[in-house]
């Protein structure tokens, strides 16, 4: 793939920290573009995502990490959970031969480096979602965007065919690759 995952998937942290940074207090329980899901529950799932990441990253087995990260993660502040989590799964990316390691993700194992791909995709487009479910702007750097398309292309079938994503809405023509980019991935830019 020749991208330096470890180093996208923090600055998608970074990315989405800011979205997490400007959530309004009456905007937790507010629809998400994710069917089902209020700000509070998407933004409980990138926060469970990253310690779940920080786990598997690291060897564990779901087995193993059990049902301890089931639930409401976020506590009663919400940016300090994010801040740990992200701490912690880019603590577990960086690790030496994390991206060659494998890891027992529900649909592995597969290698670190995949793995890393996934959560980097995970926490940018979650960002968006979060952005769009409150009204912040919802442009993402165009680098990170042209970096998430080199994981999604390849594997666009398999991510859209996994039902992580909602339906695949086809872009306008003139469309930009943010745009496309959601649209593939089920969101209406």
């Amino acid at each position: 793939m020749g991208l330096d995952l470890p180093d996208l998937h923090a600055s998608a942290l970074a990315s989405t920290r800011r979205y997490m940074e400007g959530i309004g207090a009456g905007d937790w329980d507010a629809g998400s573009p994710c069917e089902g899901w209020t700000v509070r529950e998407l933004a409980n799932h990138v926060v469970a995502g990253n310690f779940w990441a920080a786990e598997l990253a690291r060897g564990k087995s779901i087995a193993e990490v059990g049902d301890r990260l089931d639930g409401d993660v976020l506590g009663d502040d919400p940016l300090d959970a994010y801040d740990e989590s992200g701490r912690l799964a880019d603590g577990a990316f960086r690790a030496p031969g994390a991206m060659e390691a494998p890891c027992a993700v529900s649909y592995g194992p597969v290698p670190g480096e995949v793995y890393a791909g996934h959560r980097f995709l995970d926490v940018l487009i979650h960002g968006w979602d979060l952005a769009q479910a409150t009204g912040q702007d919802t442009r993402l750097d165009p680098h990170l965007v042209e970096a998430c398309w080199t994981v999604v292309e390849p594997q666009r079938d398999l991510l859209i065919g996994s039902g992580m994503f909602g339906a695949r809405h086809d872009a306008p023509p003139n469309a930009d690759r943010q745009d496309t980019l959601l649209a593939v991935l089920g969101r209406t830019p």
